[in-house]
């Protein structure tokens, strides 16, 4: 090769490099495939174009332009460690341990073929050699073994000690890009995902290649609701690490949270290519093939994943969540000896304990099944905080707050959008089933539960210079604020919808923010789904949420947040009469047309025949009635708290005020 030809050849490298380095791997692959048709046997060229390869995820396409690499150039440190990453990552373990042992050779001083010669070592099981390489690792940069002891001060839940480490080390090497992500894994931990994000991208600016950089990133942006982005970030993790399973599992479970469950499905399956029984996975699939209506897969995805991991209560209590599931013997005594075990985590044991309560309740073993349920709310109320007396304060915040005169005073300062049709009300009190009958009708999406306005509430009082919070901050909001906010929660809500003109929120819990609502949203509209109290009540108690409400796992605490609830929505009622349409679940059961005739008219809506066939909806049904509103309207959830009659005095007592108030069809206590 003459001189001039190898300047060419270097300048091309160098720019297959630079397009590697900015996330055109393909550009990269064609630039070297035109120059090998000249020069075939250029060891780098061949080696970008594997590189390129891989990370398009062509990982079998790769290896024959690594391994001529390294045959022509055996002297090259950086060939052998490419061709080691690409058997390891085609599962080849043995072979890749030998190509980074070559690598070592040629370069004992490379610290990150220690780091990937420590994980091969360590897939063939062997922990000491695996140990010893990692020792060498942090040997040749003691940086490193500071950031392992934050990482392990972090697992140990002492975060401001390993926030302590992490910073002297940045301020001795403040673009060392392996403790900025560090720094941003803590910062997630501590919930601090905006400044988590700021340190992610300075590690991402900084390496470019570094694939759990941007896998770290992306929870931050997941956290932030900034879905599209950490999808952008997971897909470039994916990009440079194409077979790391955690990395489709992670991109699986963003869309799983932004509500795109076709994609989610794709990616948990791509999961399980890679590791057939990977735990996670397999949970994961089977929770969207439950919300997608699969319930005969979703259970044998469960059953592969109890196969994998016994001990993870998760999975049994998400097939008891199936609620038409029923547990085989053998499955019965499986929990029951993991229970008494004491052997599992506390969350398994609840996620147990609930399961076995359902399994008892389902053969009509009542007493059992109590002493389950109860078992399981008295482990997880220990595990959550919840204060009833602040809650009771804080509806008396927003009664104080939410008065006639301020809705007078700000009449039609909101966005006049009607799209917004809130469900809201107790927990197991009937909303899915409503939501269903609604989204039925072609001019309404039917969503989820979502937390958005809950968030735009709380964000009315953010960053304010007298420290006044939401609902006291709504008093002297700005007017024009209003409807900014009121365009905020529709924007955020958009990515559920599927453009329909109208769409259901059914955050239970939002019967809190309804006078927030008709100050940013005047025009929505708002459903009180109500139930028997004692079948609301007792019907929360026994299901375990998956997140928050925390005021469901001990039965006082439980029904002072009801008897806050009704108290509320009587306000409501007296404030802003005509807003929210109460709809009793009992009724919909005796009157299905009737009631949804109700409703479809408070909505402003005309009447359509298949409204009546709600049940052939095909829709994603995130809750845990998500079988139940797939069939036609039964009658078998009525009165299910009279099993427990006497299990139950002491909420009866309790909730006496409120049963007394019940419409007069409806069963009372002792009757």
């Amino acid at each position: 090769m003459q001189a001039s030809e190898a300047q060419a050849v270097k300048q091309q490298f160098e720019q297959m490099v630079q397009a590697i380095q900015q996330g055109r791997p393909g550009q990269a692959e064609a630039l070297a495939r035109q120059t090998l048709k000249k020069f075939p046997n250029e060891p780098n060229v061949l080696r970008v174009l594997g590189v390129a390869l891989m990370r398009q995820g062509k990982v079998a396409d790769a290896e024959k332009p690594l391994e001529t690499s390294v045959k022509i150039a055996p002297g090259l440190a950086a060939g052998h460690e490419q061709y080691g990453t690409v058997l390891a990552t085609l599962g080849r373990f043995g072979e890749a341990e030998r190509s980074f042992i070559e690598s070592l050779k040629l370069n004992p001083k490379a610290k990150t073929v220690y780091s990937k010669l420590a994980r091969v070592q360590a897939l063939q099981g062997r922990s000491e050699e695996a140990q010893k390489s990692y020792e060498r690792m942090f040997e040749l940069n003691p940086r490193w073994q500071k950031l392992q002891d934050a990482l392990t001060l972090q697992n140990q839940g002492e975060n401001e000690q390993a926030h302590k480490i992490v910073k002297e080390v940045l301020q001795q090497e403040p673009d060392n890009v392996n403790a900025l992500h560090v720094m941003g894994g803590l910062l997630n931990v501590d919930k601090a995902h905006n400044d988590a994000e700021a340190v992610l991208r300075r590690a991402v600016e900084l390496a470019p290649d570094f694939a759990v950089a941007w896998s770290t990133l992306a929870v931050s942006l997941k956290e932030q609701a900034k879905y599209a982005e950490a999808v952008e970030c997971m897909e470039k993790a994916i990009s440079l690490d194409p077979m790391n399973p955690e990395w489709h599992h992670n991109l699986g479970n963003i869309y799983l949270t932004s509500g795109n469950e076709d994609r989610a499905l794709d990616s948990f399956q791509e999961t399980l290519k890679i590791r057939p029984r990977h735990p996670g996975a397999l949970l994961s699939l089977g929770h969207v093939l439950k919300t997608l209506g699969n319930q005969s897969e979703a259970i044998e995805a469960y059953r592969k994943c109890a196969d994998v991991k016994p001990e993870l209560g998760e999975i049994f209590w998400s097939m008891a969540n199936l609620k038409t599931f029923r547990f085989e013997p053998d499955e019965i005594a499986l929990m029951e000896r993991q229970v008494d075990s004491g052997q599992i985590e506390d969350e398994s044991e609840v996620n147990f304990c609930y399961a076995l309560g359902k399994s008892y309740e389902d053969s009509k073993d009542y007493d059992r099944a109590f002493e389950y349920y109860k078992r399981g709310a008295d482990k997880k109320r220990m595990m959550v905080h919840y204060d009833p007396v602040e809650f009771t304060c804080a509806v008396d915040a927003i009664m104080e707050t939410m008065t006639p005169e301020l809705f007078k005073r700000l009449e039609g300062v909101g966005l006049q959008d009607p799209a917004p049709i809130l469900i809201v009300g107790l927990t197991r009190s009937g909303s899915t089933l409503i939501e269903q009958i609604l989204s039925s009708h072609t001019k309404v999406d039917g969503t989820a539960e979502l937390p958005d306005l809950q968030r735009v509430a709380i964000s009315s009082g953010i960053n304010r210079s007298d420290g006044l919070k939401y609902p006291a901050s709504v008093m002297d909001t700005p007017e024009e604020l209003f409807a900014e906010l009121g365009r905020d929660y529709i924007e955020s809500t958009r990515r559920h919808r599927q453009g329909a003109e109208y769409f259901t929120d059914k955050m239970p819990n939002n019967f809190s923010h309804v006078g927030f609502l008709h100050l940013i949203l005047p025009n929505a509209k708002v459903i009180d789904a109500r139930r028997h109290p004692l079948d609301s009540c007792f019907g929360t108690f026994k299901q375990l949420f998956a997140r928050g409400q925390h005021f469901s796992y001990d039965l006082f605490d439980l029904a002072e947040y009801y008897k806050n609830y009704v108290r509320l929505m009587s306000y409501w009622d007296e404030v802003l009469p005509g807003k929210v349409l109460r709809v009793q679940y009992e009724d919909v059961v005796n009157d299905m047309e009737g009631q949804a005739r109700r409703m479809i008219d408070h909505c402003g809506l005309e009447w359509e025949e298949q409204i009546e066939r709600f049940y052939e909806t095909d829709r994603a049904v995130k809750t845990a009635s998500s079988e139940q509103v797939r069939q036609p309207i039964y009658k078998g959830s009525l009165d299910t708290w009279k099993n427990y009659e006497h299990h139950l005095e002491d909420l009866i007592e309790q909730l006496e005020p409120v049963l007394q108030s019940m419409p007069p069809h409806l069963t009372r206590p002792g009757r």
